[in-house]
């Protein structure tokens, strides 16, 4: 298969088409990205994005700074051939020869969208544990982060939310699953005593 995949860098537009067609956010995130492109037979088929994340400290806990650990913010495919995993695995590659300073790399499975992480899994990542559960609004049948409500100048709360929709009401969402992936062999080191026991698929567990 590898002679029939290519990787290389997406252009933004590239990156906005494959994240509003064919990721279940229909949004790209904001901020500083590395995107990377995804061809298979010479036809674009979808984009790998990492940037900072949601928060300027994602690396604190690790030991690292904002130049040196990033998230996998976003995988954004049409339908293909090859296995999420592989495709990961060699943007991964990609993204540590082009970007020599980062040696960690994040990314969370959303168990309200129903992830467990299964790609995660098959390439070899360290998880990590669970995250804190958080409450996001129910918003024109749309589940919303609070930040949304905020970027519109509007309380992060119930009341914001029903400025928005008369209707909206309070979801109790459960921590995401925390995956992480050493680029170099030190960093791996130091993050290993981190393992859990990888979890189980919600119909599964």
């Amino acid at each position: 298969m590898m002679e029939n995949l290519k990787i290389d860098f997406a252009t933004h537009k590239a990156a906005k088409f494959a994240c509003e067609n064919w990721h279940y956010s229909k949004c790209v995130p904001v901020g500083k990205l590395v995107k990377i492109g995804v061809w298979e037979y010479e036809k674009f088929v979808g984009v790998v994005l990492f940037g900072r994340g949601a928060t300027p400290n994602l690396g604190k806990p690790y030991g690292m700074d904002q130049t040196e650990c990033v998230e996998l913010v976003r995988i954004a495919m049409r339908e293909h051939d090859t296995p999420v995993s592989k495709v990961v695995s060699v943007s991964l590659k990609f993204l540590k020869k082009t970007n020599q300073k980062i040696r960690l790399v994040v990314s969370f499975a959303d168990q309200s969208q129903g992830h467990h992480g299964g790609i995660y899994q098959a390439g070899n990542w360290i998880y990590a544990g669970q995250g804190s559960p958080a409450k996001f609004y129910m918003i024109n049948e749309k589940l919303t982060h609070p930040r949304s409500i905020g970027a519109k100048g509007l309380t992060q709360n119930i009341d914001g939310a029903r400025k928005l929709d008369k209707s909206a009401y309070v979801v109790d969402v459960p921590g995401k699953h925390r995956y992480l992936m050493p680029l170099d062999k030190k960093t791996r080191r130091k993050i290993s005593i981190l393992s859990n026991p990888y979890p189980k698929r919600a119909k599964q567990a």
